[in-house]
């Protein structure tokens, strides 16, 4: 269940997701990219963030940080899970906290390390309410927050941000340079800062979920290669080359599967 925040949050997140998975068995959920960082909250069983050689697990905090990723990250369930998941904005970390974005970059990081101690009881309070009554609670957790902050200057990134967002994603940074009137080097730095990646690699995050949201809804004979060429992909070779090092898997293998728990998190039993 999808759950988006009310007015005042929206510049901040972009919408709560709600997961729960019955499966007991060890399964691989694959996370990759869509240009946001978030927050998991995992309420039932702790998820695992691999197994050594020795079959040992190795367990991820109850809640966890993830932040901007240069490609995809498997994590494991042996057990149910029940997850929240704050999607935030791309720059709406940064806005919440004022930490650079790249600090997070390729990062998880337990909840209470970034947000302090109330998280704990934020994840208590959680597991005692139905979603209806979750969604109140992360708003009011969240309004709490940013009532507290002082206003930042987003005005170049938001303005790149609707340009590329505009263009799914397809543009040079010569173009973006001429739209927002900085630098290469100036836009360089604040998207490091406040998304974690630079505009080019956000840009390719864009395309690939434009080609995501087409592949999604293309007619019974629409084929791949046309869609390819609507996304902005050159050839068909150069998408399935970025749909791999995004994703680790070819367009086709994600189209088919049919463990999409949301448009970047994947489950799959057995393994990939």
């Amino acid at each position: 269940m999808q759950v988006s925040p009310p007015k005042e949050l929206a510049p901040y997140i972009k919408h709560y997701l709600f997961l729960d998975n019955t499966a007991t068995a060890i399964q691989k959920l694959r996370l990759f990219s869509d240009g946001n960082t978030g927050v998991v909250f995992s309420l039932k069983n702790k998820l695992i963030s691999g197994l050594d050689n020795y079959k040992i697990k190795n367990y991820l905090p109850d809640s966890f940080l993830y932040g901007q990723l240069n490609g995809f990250k498997d994590i494991y369930s042996d057990n149910e899970i029940s997850l929240i998941i704050i999607v935030f904005q791309p720059n709406g970390i940064h806005q919440l906290l004022g930490i650079p974005a790249h600090e997070f970059q390729d990062a998880i990081i337990p909840v209470e390390d970034v947000f302090g101690q109330k998280m704990d009881k934020l994840q208590e309070k959680l597991s005692e309410q139905n979603n209806q009554g979750r969604v109140a609670l992360l708003n009011h957790f969240f309004s709490t927050l940013i009532a507290a902050k002082p206003n930042s200057n987003q005005f170049i990134i938001d303005h790149s941000l609707d340009f590329i967002i505009a263009n799914k994603g397809d543009f040079t940074l010569k173009q973006l340079v001429d739209y927002t009137g900085y630098t290469e080097r100036h836009l360089e730095r604040k998207f490091k800062e406040c998304i974690g990646l630079n505009p080019k690699k956000f840009g390719n995050v864009i395309r690939l979920h434009h080609f995501l949201k087409l592949l999604k809804n293309k007619s019974n004979d629409g084929n791949l290669t046309s869609i390819c060429y609507d996304a902005g992909f050159s050839d068909q070779s150069h998408l399935i080359k970025e749909f791999k090092k995004h994703t680790g898997i070819t367009p086709k293998e994600y189209l088919f599967s049919s463990g999409k728990l949301t448009n970047n998190l994947i489950k799959t039993s057995p393994a990939l």
